[in-house]
């Protein structure tokens, strides 16, 4: 397998999980979406929607969007399961991934934050407003539906991992990186460190991409 990647892309960071969580070997691509690569012609043969992830299966078929990425991979994938067996726990967790991947990240993506500042006018530091703001909406709401659902849980949804955590810690650690304060939400700080002690999730974390900028390393 071949997943176009990059090293910033909270998307990318979900399947990579996935992709180690199910024991998949997978050869990464990276796509500079900073300096355009999602622009360039035979990248729009990989994904019109020029954006990342894509998974280039062995067979050559290609699949797009990080939730039928996660989705494909644990249908295809069953062990380890990453949905609960109950339904009404599947649906707690389609919530959790919708609330991160539908609510939060769309807004903070590269190509809206060079709208909002190229043609609405925001200067860095109403970005950074922005960013936070979009952010701790969203994170509020995740650690109130963990706090009405799953309190005691070790995980978003009972005590195993599940796709919940696949999209939550990225943007948790998209927060961090930010330098936003997310002592605010206990259970999401929490679930985060002990996700993170698992080496599928802190071996698929930006600092180790291949991508990654050196200049950036020890910060």
């Amino acid at each position: 397998m071949k997943l176009y990647s990059f090293w910033r892309s909270l998307a990318s960071f979900r399947v990579r999980i996935a992709l180690k969580l199910k024991r998949r070997d997978f050869d990464v691509v990276s796509t500079d979406l900073l300096a355009g690569d999602q622009f360039k012609s035979d990248f729009n043969l990989i994904n019109p929607q020029a954006m990342v992830p894509s998974l280039v299966l062995d067979d050559g078929s290609i699949l797009y969007q990080s939730m039928a990425l996660l989705e494909y991979l644990d249908e295809v994938y069953p062990d380890p399961p990453l949905m609960p067996q109950n339904a009404m726990a599947r649906a707690r967790v389609r919530a959790l991934c919708m609330m991160a991947v539908a609510d939060i990240h769309p807004l903070v993506v590269p190509r809206v934050r060079k709208y909002m500042t190229d043609k609405v006018g925001l200067d860095e530091a109403a970005l950074n407003q922005w960013i936070e703001n979009w952010t701790n909406l969203g994170l509020a709401a995740m650690e109130a539906h963990i706090e009405q659902n799953n309190p005691d849980g070790i995980y978003c949804e009972g005590d195993t991992v599940s796709l919940a955590d696949l999209c939550l810690i990225p943007q948790v650690g998209a927060a961090q990186m930010f330098g936003f304060d997310v002592s605010h939400y206990p259970h999401l700080s929490r679930i985060f460190e002990t996700c993170m002690s698992h080496p599928e999730f802190f071996d698929s974390r930006p600092q180790v991409q291949p991508d990654y900028p050196e200049e950036l390393n020890g910060r």
